[in-house]
């Protein structure tokens, strides 16, 4: 299982580099679109669609996306698009949490797959078109949070963060996510030249602390929608790693927020 995994994660990497690096822009935005589409699929099997259903919602996810891309992706759409997303984050997903509405083949579960894939989607696409360093650096943010997570939650864990949901997450874990992100993302931005001075600093570390925040309601978010399914994984798509949902969880929150941030301190 182990051997799989790695395999599955190098094969992943590689395509990932060859994508950003290698394929012209809109190669890499129609793949970008079928990551997009697979995880619609999956989103759609957890909320017990059929096997047609499951398709076509995974097709009209795809056609915003186009939409957006045909229209050279206008700032002032991408920006109503983040804030729609990030006030979906940060306002409703925490009652979402408390309350565990359920989620079903209804209009409610259509449009929150929606809200979860369409605006990463374009902020992948951004970060992208920025640079793709961007979007790894982006990414990372994301896998740095993960990793901290696991291993500090491993070492210290003692109080779970959310056992209805996902018992094996501890606030120990979350803290850990947090420093971890913290000493990333100061580490990146002293190395790329932030003016240091305590303005600076102090706006860094609640974008930072912020986007912990949402990567981990992305990842927890995820975890209630497959708990609400009875499922382990979104899918069996990716060999050792579940589906492609479960890769992406954490990114379809924080990516959007981080786009949206950095079109206030860039130009």
């Amino acid at each position: 299982m182990l051997k799989t995994r790695v395999l599955t994660a190098l094969v992943l990497a590689l395509a990932l580099l060859a994508v950003l690096f290698l394929l012209p822009p809109p190669a890499a935005a129609i793949t970008f679109i079928i990551i997009v589409v697979l995880a619609a699929w999956e989103w759609a099997g957890l909320l017990r669609m059929g096997s047609a259903q499951r398709k076509l919602y995974a097709l009209t996810t795809a056609l915003p996306c186009l939409a957006l891309y045909a229209l050279g992706m206008p700032p002032l759409a991408l920006l109503w698009l983040w804030a729609i997303a990030l006030s979906f984050w940060l306002l409703l997903v925490p009652l979402w949490f408390i309350r565990k509405w359920p989620l079903g083949p209804n209009p409610a579960g259509y449009l929150v797959g929606w809200l979860l894939l369409v605006p990463a989607w374009a902020a992948m696409l951004q970060l992208y078109a920025k640079s793709p360093l961007h979007l790894i650096a982006a990414m990372a943010l994301v896998w740095v949070a993960d990793i901290a997570a696991y291993f500090s939650g491993r070492t210290w864990g003692r109080h779970k963060l959310a056992p209805g949901i996902s018992p094996g997450k501890t606030w120990e874990g979350a803290w850990g996510a947090g420093v971890g992100v913290v000493v990333y993302g100061f580490t990146l931005a002293l190395a790329t030249g932030m003016n240091r001075n305590w303005a600076d600093f102090l706006w860094l570390l609640a974008a930072l602390i912020l986007a912990t925040a949402v990567s981990i309601e992305g990842d927890l978010f995820e975890s209630l929608a497959k708990r609400q399914a009875g499922v382990k994984d979104s899918s069996a798509l990716l060999p050792g790693h579940g589906g492609v949902l479960d890769r992406i969880d954490s990114l379809t929150s924080t990516l959007p927020l981080i786009a949206i941030l950095l079109q206030f301190v860039q130009p």
